[in-house]
This record gives C-alpha cells, structure tokens and sequence, in this order.
C-alpha cells in the first residue's frame, strides 16, 4: 500500500513539474510561477538587499558640520571592472533578480503573463543602483517603464529611474520628470515622499537651496519611515539656516526633538545644537539657552553624544568672553570618546587660536599640530591652519633659545655660594618627589641630564664600579620583586606578608640609593655650567640674536608690538654689536610711531640720527620713501648682484653677498643672499664648495623659504652631482671647442671670442655660437657650441687654425654637452680623458 501511494505521489509530482511550464499560458503556470518567484527568489534578493543597505549605514559617517545629503550613501570613486561588485550583498540581491527572470518569466505572445517580474526587475534596478552602477540600474528601471505600463510598481519604478539620473549629474532632467510624477492623482504617501526627496537633492546638487525647501518639507511630511523624517526634517533646518531663515530653521530642528525615540537620537542631539548656536547668535535670553545645554548635559541618554553637547556649551561661554570656562568645557569635549574627527579638529583650533591670543605661542603650536593631525589636508583651512603653524615655528625656536641661555646666564653670574643655595633647594623638591613615587614611576627624564661628558665615562665604566648605577639596578629590583631574602630559589620562594624588619630594611635601603642618587646631588648641575669667558660669550651672542628675531617676528608676522617692542628693548639693554643695536632701534622706532608712544618715538629718532648719520635706517627716517627708492635698499642690492650672477661674475657676487650679509645681518633678505653666495660658489669652486655652502644655510635658517631649499637640494641633488662620472661613448652628440685661458688673459681671450664669431658668421655657421665661461677663480673658457659630433667639431677647430683670415694657434679641447657639464660641476678638467673622445 505503502508503495503505491509513493509512486500515485511521483507521479503527481512530475506532472506538476512539467505542466508548470513557462510557454504555457495556464492558471496552474501562472500562479505556480508567481507565488515562487515572489516567496522564493525575490524574498531572498530581498533580504540580500536589506541586509547590503545595514551595511551602507554602518559604514556611513555624516558630517553634521556640512549639508548632510538626502540619502546615506558614500559615492565610491574608484573604477571597478564591468563584472566586478562593490558589495556582495547587492550582488547576491542582483543574482537573484536575474534568477527570477530567466527562470520565471512567462513572456508569451509579446505579454508577460507572470505579475512577480515587475517586481524582478525593480530589485535588479535597486541592488545596481545602490552598488554605483547607475548606468546598469538605470536600463533596469527603463525597462520597466518600456515593458510593464501597467504595472503597480510603474510610479516606484520613475522614482527610481529619476534617483538614477540624478546620481549620473542629470539633476533637470530629473526635477522635470519628478514634477510630471507628482502632478499625477492617486499617488502613495510613500512615493510623494520619495519623489520629494529626490527633487530636493537635485536642487541641492544645483545649489539652488530655496527650490530644494518645499519638496523637502513635502518630503519629511509625507515620509513613513521616522527615520526617514527626521533626517530629512533635520536637512530641512540646515536649509533654512543657509538661507538665513532662523525662526524657519528652528522650527525644522523642533520637529526633529519631538520625533525623540522614533529617530535616530544623532539627529536629536545635533538638532538641539544646531538650535543652541541659532539662539547663541541672536542674543536671546541667556537663562533659556543655558537651562537647554544643562538639560542636554545631565540627561544620562546622551552620554554618547557629551563631545558635541560639551563643545555647544564651550560656545556658549566663549560667545560670553568667558574664556576660562569655554576653554574647560573644549577640553572636556576633546576627552570623551567620539567618532567625529572634525569635531576635534575644531577643538583643537579654537584651544589654539585661544593660545595664540594670549601669545602662549609655544603651547598654541602643539594645538595647532593636533588640529593638523585630525584635520582633512584636502581641505582649504589645513593650509591655512598649517601656513599659521609654520609660522610659529621660528617663535618656538628662537624662545627656547632665549629661556635656555638665559638659564645659563643668570646660573653663570651667581657666587658658588648662590648656586650650591640654588641647586640644594632644586634637589630637595625632587628629593620629595623621588620619595612619594613608590611605584618607581617617576622617569628620569623628568629631571636635568647629566653633562654628556659625564654620560660617556659612566658608559665606560665597568658596572659595578658605577655607585649610581648599582642603586638604580637594586630600586629596580625592588620594584619588581621587593625584599626577599639571600637563599637558594629565591625567584620562586613564597613571600608572605613583609614585617616590620622588611619593611625598616627596604626603608632604609631606598634612603640609600636617593644619598647616592646623582641627580640628588647640587654639584651634578654645578659642574655642568660654563665658566670660560669664550664660551659665555658665544651663549650672549645667540641670546641676543634670539631676542632680536623674536622682536621682528613678533612685529611683523603677528602684529603683537607690546611683545616686540619687550624682546627689542631687552637687544639694547643686553647688547653693543652695531649689528643688532641699530635694526633693533629702528624697529622701536616705527613700533613707538605705530602706538602712539610719541615721546619714544622722537628720542629714538634723535639718537638714530646722531650716532648713525650715515646709516641706510637714518635716511630711511629723514624720506621714508627712499625705502622704496634707494638703491641700497635690500631688495635692490639683492637684484643688483643677481645681475652680476647672471652674468657669471661669481667672485664678485660672492664678495658682495659677504658684505651685504654684515650689514643686513638679520634683515628677512639674509637668508636669500646666503642661498646665492652658495650657488656662485658652486659655479665658480666645484661641488664640494656648493655642498658646504648649502650645508650653512640649512643650518643656519632651516625654517626659512631658502633654509628647506637648500636641505632639498643636499638630499636630492647633490649626491647625484657628487656620483656623475665622464662618458665615454664615442657615439655621444652636442660637442663643444674648449679654449682655455688664465684669468690674467682677459684680452686675449675676448680677442679669440671675436674672431670666431667673425668666423662664424662670415663662413655661414649659424648654427654655432661663443660664450665666455668661467671655470674658477683662476681660469675661464672661450667655448664654441652647436658642434654636433666629435670629427665635425675637430674639422672646424682645424679650420680655424689653417684658415689665414683667422689662424687660430691655441689648441682647443674637444668635449661633449655632457661631460662639458661633468667639468664644470666637478671643477674636473685635469681628469678629462680627452684621448677617450
């Protein structure tokens, strides 16, 4: 019996599946079709594209300091090959779809008879729309439209047709056709609220922002999604707040506070800040906004959210001028966890344009180097924010320079007694701090270093000898395994609890290691300061020089005149170097003019005047317009030897730019001419000069425009320079005639330069020219170029030698372009093999 219903069973069931066909127009074939592909393939696309979109979400990050956009999709610009997927949920979602198709459609007689392929192609359209594949989607969406005009989908399907065509940039032509969509009768909420929203996109993407408020107000009206709501309520104050309309935008961000729970609190949160700066720049009523930002911060569900509440309230007080309190509150805004990297970028800003006002420079930098860190580098105020660092950087350096030797100044002119008064009292504050860190955590590199001539002859000593090192090594020791007794196995002995004989003796033992501690020690930091008058001098001399840059820097590049005016004067009290006594009094000068100090101003003038008459600052005084026009302006000396390096008289160039480096000793235009002294040494002595020459400048100005070129140059240009080697290819083209003459031949050889270019024109050698080059102080070329191999150059030196027009006794030199150029970068010649061309 048994087998009988099983054979009665496949037999049903294999008539089920072959009269289940997709050519055959039946009641079975349809619903069978159907009711598969929509409970089967379709729900599983579905899912796929569901759970494809989760993932969109998660990875998605707005920025809520920008006009967030409609929908929550990051373009990915990045090329993929026409078979490849972004993501493999869409492409399982696409899978599916096509499966549905091929293996359930039931296009019969030009109609398709199964009501689920509509539907089919809707999800293939979507699951390519939200990989980015918009040109494929957009077929699928056409295809709809084309083949199913009756389809209950057909309005779903122009939506999405009209999203597709405003993700190719084809904004009118979608708010066009979404205008047609939304003047028809009978449509659902849900797709007015698309359409609304996808036209709001497209005159967003236009900028025209007042056309996008009403579809997107329409939008959020009609929106099912709460999600949805809010988001495109919060986008709608944004709207407003561009467009000034701050009663509208507030009303917006209201709506999106009374969705509370049925939205994403994110858009909760934001819309109270947006609120909080909207009431912060109208004035209102100061109690009413601070009870807003208190309820914010004490409410427990938006702890997530403290970064951005607490940056609202720094706002507020900063908008107070309460400085102190704004500047606790960007702090405690900065310490909470918090994914949104432009809001610490912004942190980090305002705490460092606070700094900056209250010229605390040095920790204004750091802030600024943080902001840099979490800032976008595409973005225009990172190079704004990094130019601002940067100029800080010689602030910093010329600070330090200062406080340190000036430390050592005031250390140096002390008595003994003074400074071993000094030091005990040092030492006895750390010795207090060495005490209470039991834990052994204090570093050393806390404390003052010990001289590195010390450092070396305790690193050459054997260990045991070293009394200090041996106290450290037992502290250490202690620290990690405390007091345990001289036995065998002691690693594993079991300690219990110490006595108070322990207790005493490891008392007593970190007593001993602090007496022979050397930081501990006065004359540790005594021994260390300088004593030789040579030496003392060198560190006045960099303090001076410190304070007078730290003068103009502070005059000219931040406009802070109480500043410069402190650092200048303190130039006149400390030095007497004409070099730095008179810029610095001329400064004073204008800074005295500046701020109305009138007094000042005309005393400083007076002396000016009548202990430097003859200066270039005393003519500047008596016809400020000569600053302009005089030719011994900077800037004018500087064109004027440039000249002379143009015309390749290296020597003087090198002799003026020493002579002008004196005068204009700390003028902006020094570092300039150091760069241009470095190049005409270059031409004129070699690569080595060149080396060395750029070598001073990075040095001596490496923060300056010319300082970072010359360290370029070292790092990229000279070892390449320094590693040419001559060629020896007899196949090499460009040659030149080499004539070389000493530097006392200047006749002669401008002589041999005028009768070959005699020769050259009245023999129809255009193509050929002279030049007078200099070799080195000692030597200089008459070169003929344009020969173009080496037996056409020895044919026109022979020429020139037999020809009686001319007769040309002096033997050239055949060279190529090439190693022509090894010669003169190498100062080379006497190595040349000539025998080789």
């Amino acid at each position: 019996m048994n087998t009988i219903i099983k054979f009665i069973f496949l037999l049903l069931l294999i008539g089920s599946i072959v009269g289940c066909s997709r050519k055959k127009n039946t009641f079975v074939n349809r619903n069978w079709h159907a009711v598969t592909t929509e409970y089967n393939t379709l729900y599983n696309g579905y899912l796929g594209l569901e759970q494809g979109k989760e993932e969109l979400n998660q990875n998605y990050a707005d920025n809520y300091w920008d006009l967030l956009p409609i929908e929550r999709m990051q373009i990915d610009k990045n090329i993929v090959l026409p078979d490849s997927i972004r993501n493999q949920n869409f492409g399982y979602a696409e899978e599916k779809a096509v499966k549905a198709i091929q293996r359930h459609s039931m296009l019969i007689e030009g109609k398709e008879r199964n009501p689920q392929i509509d539907e089919a192609y809707l999800l293939l359209g979507k699951a390519r729309y939200f990989d980015q594949r918009f040109i494929p989607a957009l077929e699928a969406f056409n295809y709809i439209l084309r083949s199913y005009p009756a389809s209950n989908n057909i309005i779903h399907a122009r939506v999405w047709r009209e999203k597709t065509h405003m993700r190719l940039d084809n904004n009118r032509l979608a708010i066009n056709n979404l205008k047609k969509v939304l003047d028809l009768d009978y449509l659902e909420e849900q797709d007015i609220a698309d359409a609304s929203a996808t036209m709001a996109q497209a005159y967003i993407n236009l900028r025209h922002l007042d056309s996008a408020v009403g579809p997107l107000r329409r939008a959020a009206e009609f929106a099912e999604n709460e999600e949805k709501k809010g988001r495109y309520y919060y986008i709608l104050g944004q709207l407003h707040n561009e467009l000034g309309q701050i009663n509208e935008a507030n009303a917006a961000f209201d709506e999106v506070i009374k969705l509370n729970r049925k939205s994403p609190r994110i858009y909760m949160i934001n819309a109270y800040v947006q609120k909080a700066r909207n009431l912060q720049g109208r004035q209102v009523n100061n109690f009413e906004l601070r009870e807003m930002l208190r309820e914010l911060e004490e409410d427990r569900e938006n702890r997530p959210f403290l970064d951005k509440i607490y940056f609202q309230i720094g706002e507020y007080y900063n908008s107070l001028d309460s400085t102190k309190t704004a500047e606790k509150y960007y702090k405690r805004s900065l310490r909470q966890p918090s994914s949104d990297v432009y809001l610490k970028s912004i942190n980090y800003e305002i705490l460092a344009n606070i700094n900056f006002d209250r010229n605390n420079y040095i920790l204004a930098s750091k802030y600024y180097d943080s902001t840099l860190a979490e800032m976008d580098p595409q973005l225009r105020e990172f190079r704004t924010i990094k130019k601002k660092r940067e100029n800080l950087e010689d602030v910093i350096k010329y600070e330090a320079i200062a406080f340190k030797n000036d430390s050592i100044l005031r250390l140096s002119k002390m008595t003994p007694d003074a400074q071993l008064d000094y030091f005990k009292e040092f030492t006895k504050d750390l010795r207090i701090q060495l005490e209470d860190d039991v834990d052994g955590t204090l570093l050393p590199s806390t404390f003052p270093e010990i001289s590195s001539r010390q450092a070396q002859a305790s690193a050459r000593t054997f260990y045991f000898y070293n009394q200090a090192r041996v106290q450290q090594g037992l502290q250490e020791f202690l620290n990690q395994w405390g007091g345990r007794p001289l036995a065998d196995n002691w690693r594993w002995a079991e300690v219990g609890f110490e006595t108070e004989d322990t207790v005493l003796e490891k008392t007593e033992l970190s007593q001993q290691i602090l007496d022979n501690d050397p930081r501990l020690d006065p004359y540790t930091y005594i021994s260390q300061i300088p004593t030789e008058g040579a030496v003392l001098d060198s560190i006045a001399r960099a303090r001076n020089f410190a304070y007078y840059q730290l003068g103009i820097i502070y005059k000219e590049n931040f406009r802070e005149y109480k500043m410069a005016q402190n650092r200048l004067e303190a130039v006149l009290q400390m030095s007497s170097d004409e070099r730095l006594v008179l810029p610095s009094l001329y400064n004073l000068y204008q800074i005295y003019q500046g701020t109305n100090q009138n007094f000042r101003a005309e005393e400083t003038r007076q002396l000016i005047l009548e202990k430097y008459p003859d200066s270039r600052f005393a003519a500047y005084i008596l016809n400020p317009e000569s600053i302009r026009e005089e030719e011994n302006s900077p800037e004018a000396v500087y064109a004027a030897i440039y000249q002379q390096f143009e015309a390749q008289n290296y020597s003087n160039v090198i002799t003026e730019t020493t002579r002008y480096l004196t005068e204009f000793k700390g003028d902006a235009i020094t570092p300039k001419l150091e760069l241009l002294k470095a190049q005409a040494s270059g031409r004129l002595l070699g690569v080595e000069a060149y080396k060395s020459a750029l070598n001073h400048v990075a040095l001596t100005y490496p923060q300056t425009r010319e300082g970072k070129k010359a360290q370029e140059i070292l790092n990229n240009t000279i070892p390449k320079l320094m590693g040419l080697e001559f060629n020896t290819d007899s196949l090499q083209g460009n040659f030149k005639l080499l004539y070389k003459f000493d530097v006392s031949e200047q006749e002669a050889a401008l002589a041999l330069k005028t009768k070959i270019d005699t020769a050259i024109t009245e023999l129809d050698y255009d193509r050929l020219s002279v030049s007078k080059d200099i070799y080195n102080p000692n030597e200089l070329f008459i070169m003929v170029h344009g020969l173009e191999d080496f037996s056409r150059a020895k044919g026109f030196a022979e020429l020139l030698q037999i020809n009686e027009k001319y007769l040309v006794q002096k033997e050239p030199v055949v060279i190529s372009a090439e190693n022509y150029r090894i010669v003169q970068i190498q100062k080379a010649l006497h190595e040349y093999p000539v025998e080789n061309e």
